[in-house]
């Protein structure tokens, strides 16, 4: 990290002030100097620190980072031992400065804070990859590729939904500043029942946001997915997120179409225009909206006539309604399905007016018209 020699004091009192906070790491582009700390990202686990310099570095631009109270320390030091500064253009490297002063350091304090990070970054991507949808099944394996310090490794999980055939390679890959691994993505391969034709898309990795291997295979099946997503600035917002395939790059993955909140679709609007039993309890409505924002087709019951028939429902933003199919999984247009609603709704204004047929019949000084009324009746 460079910084301006009359930037000295400010650098660190700025450093002592995030110490203060409960900060321990701060990230920065070491071609950059540095003037202000208030514009670096400030952390206060190691772990947290080094993902975020993997995920900003590119080819070109890699990020970097120091721990903040011994940086403190080496330019407290640096004050008293000018020796240990070396200035070249008016700027001063205090990466090179850390260095200088903790070259003395512990060669076994060294190995025991690698083993703690390490057995750390085992169990961060252990809980990954089985939040992801992969199980604890690959743990060994993960853990013997980490022991053996390569590059990059791959790991293979395959699955099935329904009769459906699912590959994955899960990929990882070290980071250029430490001896850290990430999980950065993972490929699917998908052959239908009866096809000897696979489907294959990649799925990119991002922390807290993942797309799940059963919601990977929903958008695959050309369902949509609802997930909250973070933007650039650290902002989260809600969008549904749905295969696109007339576009795709130069690797082959088809575009995600995305439908934020502003595209105005409502889940719940969609499904009451249909005669659905489980949306009249709150519990079964919740779990069909859970299921079905993760892309799932769900069974439900229609109530229609005073018979029940049982459907299938998927969630459709791009035309701001839900696909409903029959028990056969035979698509209802749009006609079957509004014929249904209005079959019900005449069922059930046929009723009222029995009802209320019925008590007019039973309302004091009726009783004459009631009974002339019944007669014509039969």
């Amino acid at each position: 990290m460079k910084i301006a020699i009359n930037d000295y004091g400010l650098v660190m009192q700025g450093l002592a002030e995030l110490h203060v906070e409960g900060y321990a790491y701060i990230a920065f582009d070491p071609v950059l100097p540095v003037s202000d700390l208030k514009e670096l990202n400030a952390f206060d686990d190691g772990y947290d620190v080094i993902e975020y310099c993997h995920e900003m570095s590119t080819d070109l631009d890699l990020y970097d980072y120091e721990a903040i109270w011994p940086l403190y320390r080496a330019m407290e030091k640096g004050l008293e031992d000018s020796s240990l500064i070396t200035i070249q253009d008016n700027f001063i490297d205090l990466s090179a400065l850390l260095k200088t002063y903790y070259h003395i350091e512990s060669e076994t304090v060294k190995l025991k804070n690698n083993m703690d990070m390490n057995q750390k970054n085992l169990d961060y991507l252990q809980d990954q990859v089985k939040y992801t949808g992969f199980g604890e099944g690959l743990s060994g394996d993960l853990k013997r590729n980490i022991e053996k310090g390569g590059e990059e490794f791959k790991l293979k999980h395959n699955t099935k939904f329904g009769d459906d055939t699912v590959d994955a390679t899960l990929n990882f890959s070290k980071s250029k500043q430490s001896d850290m691994y990430f999980f950065n993505s993972y490929n699917v391969s998908l052959q239908k029942e009866g096809s000897p034709e696979k489907f294959e898309q990649t799925f990119y990795i991002n922390k807290g946001q993942n797309i799940t291997l059963k919601e990977a295979y929903n958008l695959m099946e050309g369902r949509a997915v609802n997930k909250d997503l973070t933007n650039k600035e650290g902002e989260k917002y809600n969008v549904w997120l749905q295969m696109d395939m007339r576009q795709s790059d130069d690797k082959g993955n088809f575009a995600l179409k995305k439908y934020s909140e502003n595209y105005g679709y409502d889940l719940n609007a969609a499904l009451s225009k249909h005669p659905i039993k489980e949306l009249q309890r709150n519990d079964f409505k919740d779990d069909l909206i859970d299921s079905l924002k993760k892309g799932n087709i769900q069974s439900v019951t229609f109530q229609v006539d005073g018979a029940e028939q049982k459907h299938f429902v998927e969630a459709n933003p791009k035309f701001k309604t839900v696909n409903v199919y029959d028990e056969n999984m035979q698509k209802l247009g749009a006609r079957e399905s509004k014929s249904e609603k209005q079959a019900e709704g005449a069922s059930q204004s046929a009723k009222k007016a029995e009802k209320a047929e019925v008590a007019d019949a039973e309302a004091p000084g009726n009783s004459k018209k009631a009974k002339k009324d019944v007669g014509q009746k039969v």
